[in-house]
């Protein structure tokens, strides 16, 4: 995995869960998002909670919201081979 981006623009994310499980999200900060899912406290997807701790598998820029809500959209229709092709 490369270094992680500064804040700001809109990025796609996959997060590995503990159970081995995938969760795919959109954030304008990667730290912080992955610190979220992770802190336990309510602010990580509900998905992602009682499946932690979660590590980072992959990410991608995108441009606006509207255009990492879309791609989000795709990369949860995705089969987990997909997304494992994906992340590489």
């Amino acid at each position: 995995m490369s270094a992680l981006p500064e804040p700001g623009p809109w990025f796609v994310y996959l997060v590995r869960c503990a159970d081995g499980t995938l969760y795919a999200g959109i954030t304008t900060d990667i730290n912080r998002r992955v610190a979220e899912h992770n802190s336990g406290g309510g602010l990580g997807a509900r998905y992602t909670r009682g499946r932690g701790p979660v590590t980072l598998a992959y990410f991608e820029p995108a441009g606006s919201r509207s255009e990492a809500a879309r791609r989000e959209r795709e990369v949860k229709k995705m089969s987990r081979a997909e997304k494992l092709a994906l992340i590489g």
